[in-house]
């Protein structure tokens, strides 16, 4: 399979002018989506009305768009459902890994963990009581405090401040070693790097779809259940539309069977639209082929800013083995030099205390975007362009 750039890039609705290094906390628009969601709501919703449900195959959205999202994690057929949120998702995989191994009380993370994931865990932690806890280390040496104490590691696989990537096949050996279950958070992984959930063993895993994805802002989220799994766990938030057949009202839950008992709430069928066009883009395009644009893309950018910005420091892994789909800069000014380039047309990040962060997609970021960012970046701190108040004043959003 031989990826298309050129031909990937024009199926994005980019406004002019506009270098988005941004995809990494919200994908840009596929122009498919509009035309999609439209018909959503007026060929299905409107002409359809509750009949489409049936009739639109609304209610097998879950599994069947989870199914595309498989093929790009290496997970099995069967394997992955959508919705709700990854918030949702994480206190779910936690639980069920929890479950699996009742003798033990610890859920192991790093400090580098997104902290909605180590919220969600605090939270679970303090609804068992019972001696449960959090153990938090820093990402370097999460593989040796995995010891026989642990019921489960909590690991984003890309940190989303650094773009650090941890070693999914090692850590998860690591885990099942020492009789834990790995949990592995996607939401910096999914379309951005190479991911083989089935061939590395992973336990559970679940991610957000908004990003490297595209599905729009609220996308739902996904999560996978290893097949070995799916049969033994008992969902915490024991959804409707996860029992085994909703329709016959039953007074008690009674699971569905594999990974559709995860699913909870109604599906966000606008959503669930806006994700199956989105997901078109994937069409054709080989992962490894992504992953080999990424590395000579972010490369690319690390020299040419380094070599003209002294001032801002390296804080993603050199090794590009090491690092996923974005790159970080450290600077004490992070957030108005940030504001000062989207001033310019270059669309970044900024996420506390001091990172710029820059998310480089193939899909749609080739080498001359890449270079006219660092050029633009290079013209901002020679002239101190963002020492302006209204570089400083944080909005809500960074």
């Amino acid at each position: 399979m031989t990826t298309d750039f050129t031909a990937t890039k024009a199926l994005f609705d980019l406004p002019a002018g506009v270098i988005y290094l941004d995809g990494n906390s919200l994908g840009p628009l596929p122009r498919a989506v509009a035309p999609r969601v439209e018909a959503a709501i007026r060929a299905e919703w409107g002409a359809m009305l509750i009949t489409a449900w049936n009739k639109a195959g609304w209610m097998d959205l879950p599994e069947r768009l989870g199914n595309r999202i498989g093929r790009l994690i290496g997970a099995e057929p069967g394997t992955v459902t959508l919705g709700d949120t990854l918030s949702i998702k994480v206190f779910q995989a936690l639980d069920a890994a929890l479950q699996l191994r009742p003798e033990r009380r610890v859920i192991l993370s790093d400090s580098g963990n997104f902290p909605t994931d180590l919220y969600m865990a605090q939270g679970l932690t303090g609804l068992l009581g019972q001696g449960y806890e959090l153990r938090v280390v820093a990402p370097e040496d999460v593989e040796a405090a995995i010891d026989e104490t642990v019921a489960v590691t909590m690991l984003t696989e890309v940190d989303y401040r650094t773009g650090r990537k941890h070693d999914m096949a090692a850590l998860t050996a690591k885990a099942h070693a020492a009789g834990a279950l790995a949990f592995w958070d996607l939401a910096h992984s999914a379309g951005a790097v190479p991911v083989d959930l089935a061939g590395a063993g992973a336990d559970f895993a679940a991610g957000c779809t908004y990003k490297y994805l595209n599905s729009g802002p609220g996308g739902p989220a996904f999560i996978y259940v290893a097949p070995r799994h799916a049969g033994q766990v008992r969902p915490v938030l024991s959804g409707w539309l996860g029992h085994d057949a909703p329709f016959a009202f039953e007074p008690g839950y009674r699971p569905a069977p594999g990974a559709a008992r995860m699913r909870v709430g109604t599906p966000p069928v606008l959503q669930l639209a806006a994700l199956e066009a989105a997901l078109d883009v994937w069409d054709g395009v080989s992962m490894a082929e992504i992953r080999a644009r990424s590395i000579a893309l972010t490369s690319r950018f690390i020299a040419a800013v380094e070599a003209n910005c002294p001032d801002l420091t390296l804080v993603t892994p050199r090794d590009p083995q090491a690092r996923g789909s974005q790159v970080s800069f450290a600077h004490a000014q992070g957030y108005a030099i940030m504001q000062a380039l989207i001033a310019r047309g270059v669309i970044g990040d900024f996420r506390a205390p001091d990172i710029l962060r820059f998310g480089v997609t193939p899909l749609y970021i080739g080498e001359a975007e890449i270079d006219r960012a660092a050029d633009i970046l290079t013209e901002v701190m020679a002239t101190r362009a963002w020492d302006r108040p209204e570089f400083h004043a944080r909005a809500k959003v960074t």
